[in-house]
């Protein structure tokens, strides 16, 4: 079988390692031959610190996308444009598909599955969420028997790199997202990263396989991590007992469904606290499995580049496909709006010590129907600014969102407060 790959950057060499390093395995387990006929980038002169046949090497995808004999594309550009057009095109010319474009995906999937239904092709995409990890197939088979009742997941390195640093060296967010570029671990432009629009694309594809509901990014409620301070890690560890965690949630609640990503305080006796570093873990729980935890490395060449072969792999032995090119079965009534989510809450605000702030402050979460759980002032300091951390009960979001704006207006209260969900 012959497959064309179109992107030779660094996903794309591990890939071109992977069929040279295993070519036996993979011929033992597939009972096939599966051959890179070629490889299309716009640079093909660049070491990728590869062996590969130059002779292969082409910089137009039309050698691809138009030749007879290749079976599988892989698209390895990422982006919207040409990477939807490549697809769209290798669909039409009846061949199947692998991608790791999560963002492709999201935007895109009623359109490439919809052509993929049509022409008896398969469209896999395993690499696009979670590397290495097997967390798509795992929904679709493993669990199949199941209704998914929730799925949370860090699925984002970058942001676990920064909030695991910022616990156990006690760093300030500013200090570690520097390091994580200098060490490779964040881009220079950081914000898709550190702001969750990576791990909002990631989970839109598990909750349509999860639930079967596809979401569009700008109706997803997503927020990031750069508000996050060195004092509300170490709080949340010291006084709650919990981590602090950008996370992917998905979970049905009385038939609807609850969507968002948000930095959330983990408890520590949770499996998903341990997941440190560059690491993902995703936590999904059935109705008939209980949960089930997958932990593994979430990106890098080689971990996602395995996640390709294999789906080339699959492909090669079963051609009709067990991976949906549709959403999975529908199984809630709707998407909750997440202003009427709830959940216990950590805030933090900083206001100036003087009489009389903690009772305004307390005014305005009693006029919006919000308990308060405990309340701790650190330092005593007349007349300077002074943290406050308050836990709540379990409250709406959307009430807690118009309680702090009031807060906001107090005039002794400085700069935004800042809320986190608790899990």
């Amino acid at each position: 079988m012959n497959i064309g790959l179109i992107g030779f950057g660094t996903i794309g060499a591990g890939v071109v390692e992977i069929f040279n390093t295993n070519h036996d395995i993979i011929r033992k387990k597939t009972g096939m031959d599966l051959r890179l006929r070629r490889v299309v980038d716009l640079d093909i002169e660049s070491d990728r610190g590869v062996e590969i046949d130059p002779g292969i090497l082409s910089t137009d995808a039309d050698d691809i996308l138009e030749d007879p004999e290749i079976d599988i594309v892989i698209e390895l550009i990422g982006g919207y444009e040409p990477a939807l057009s490549f697809i769209l095109k290798a669909i039409e010319n009846g061949k199947h598909v692998v991608t790791a474009n999560k963002a492709l995906l999201a935007r895109h999937w009623d359109e490439i599955m919809g052509a993929a239904r049509e022409k008896g092709v398969r469209v896999a995409f395993e690499a696009s969420v979670g590397g290495g990890i097997p967390v798509l197939r795992a929904l679709n088979e493993s669990l199949a028997a199941n209704r998914i009742e929730s799925i949370y997941g860090i699925i984002n390195g970058t942001a676990n790199y920064i909030l695991t640093r910022m616990a156990s060296e006690g760093m300030e967010f500013d200090d570690v997202l520097r390091e994580a570029q200098r060490l490779g671990y964040a881009e220079r432009d950081p914000t898709f990263d550190i702001e969750g629009h990576d791990t909002a694309q990631k989970l839109i594809i598990l909750t349509l396989l999860g639930f079967g509901v596809h979401v569009p990014e700008n109706e997803l409620h997503v927020e990031g991590i750069s508000s996050i301070r060195r004092d509300d890690i170490e709080y949340a560890a010291e006084e709650l007992g919990c981590s602090v965690k950008l996370l992917a949630t998905a979970r049905l609640s009385d038939g609807e469904l609850e969507l968002g990503v948000t930095p959330t305080l983990v408890p520590h006796d949770h499996l998903l606290s341990s997941v440190n570093g560059v690491f993902n873990g995703i936590y999904i729980t059935g109705d008939f499995t209980g949960p089930v935890m997958f932990y593994g490395k979430g990106a890098g060449r080689r971990a996602t580049a395995s996640a390709v072969v294999a789906d080339c792999m699959d492909i090669a032995v079963n051609p009709e496909g067990s991976m949906p090119t549709g959403p999975g079965v529908r199984v809630v009534e709707s998407v909750r709006d997440f202003s009427r989510t709830s959940s216990r809450y950590y805030i933090r605000l900083d206001a100036v010590d003087r009489a009389g702030v903690l009772h305004e402050i307390a005014g305005a979460f009693s006029r919006h129907g919000i308990s308060i759980e405990s309340v701790t002032q650190k330092g005593a300091h007349e007349g300077e600014t002074v943290p406050i951390y308050i836990v709540t009960h379990e409250a709406a979001e959307g009430d807690v969102q118009e309680a702090l704006s009031e807060i906001s207006d107090i005039q002794w209260v400085m700069g935004e407060p800042l809320r986190l969900r608790m899990l």
